[in-house]
């Protein structure tokens, strides 16, 4: 009888050792501007395997702070390479599971109402005047990709010195997106899937792609979590399925 128990106390801890494993998820920190498509990415990875993702969505540079510090997180996707660079630095990622994932660009938007549909970005534009008494919504540009990348193009079309003083600094780029929805600013700097998921926002124009550092998405394994959910739902990312859905939104693929 005795014996019995023990084999049956054997099996039951194989069993729940075996559920414990089966619905072992993975938490992934995304830029914010990623929020839309990797929500899909999720469920269509949890559909198909039935692990879960955790998703936790911020701007690239706070991400990287918490992951510096010890969050727990088991994937990175960064907006920028820099702060990428900045938690291999800290020895908070795997370094050899960096890969550059996607591309985006940059656009300027405007309310679906804003009196213009196309306006041009010149030296000589008069910035002030086409906010009509409000700011320019953007990435704080001390720390934010967005706004790193707006003030390197801003810089190159000799606009930086009038938009400085007229910018609303947002803590991440669905931030100054949601400032030009509510109308609180009139134009907008934000990457083009941020602009081509909103249904209150017009793109009155593109920035020039060379006239800023290439907006890249790289991705990496936080270190020492690499295992076998981490590096399946690590591999999905750059599978044919999880690329349609990115297409979808508007980002570049590799």
């Amino acid at each position: 009888m005795k014996r019995l128990w023990i084999g049956s106390a054997l099996v039951g801890s194989l069993f729940l050792a075996g559920t414990s494993y089966a619905a072992e998820g993975v938490t992934v920190f995304a830029a914010s501007s990623l929020t839309n498509a990797m929500n899909d990415v999720a469920k269509a990875y949890e559909d198909q395997t039935g692990v879960k993702a955790t998703l936790s969505y911020a701007s690239s540079s706070a991400l990287a702070r918490q992951i510096a510090q010890g969050a727990p997180a088991d994937i990175y996707l960064s907006a920028n390479e820099k702060w990428m660079d900045y938690v291999e630095q800290q020895s908070a990622v795997e370094p050899s599971s960096r890969k550059t994932l996607l591309q985006n660009s940059l656009v300027l938007v405007a309310p679906n109402d804003y009196p213009q549909d196309e306006v041009k970005i010149t030296a000589s534009w008069d910035l002030g005047k086409a906010l009509q008494g409000t700011r320019l919504a953007m990435g704080d540009p001390r720390h934010v990709p967005a706004g790193i990348y707006a003030k390197e193009s801003l810089e190159a079309l000799g606009l930086w010195e009038k938009a400085d003083r007229l910018l609303a600094r947002a803590n991440n780029v669905r931030s100054a997106l949601l400032l030009v929805e509510r109308q609180e600013a009139m134009l907008g700097v934000v990457y083009k899937t941020d602009a081509l998921i909103s249904k209150k926002v017009k793109i009155v124009n593109e920035l020039p792609n060379d006239s800023h550092t290439p907006i890249s998405y790289p991705v990496a394994i936080v270190k020492d979590k690499a295992n076998k959910s981490v590096d399946d739902f690590y591999k999905y990312l750059q599978s044919d399925q999880a690329q349609v859905i990115f297409e979808k939104y508007g980002f570049g693929v590799n």
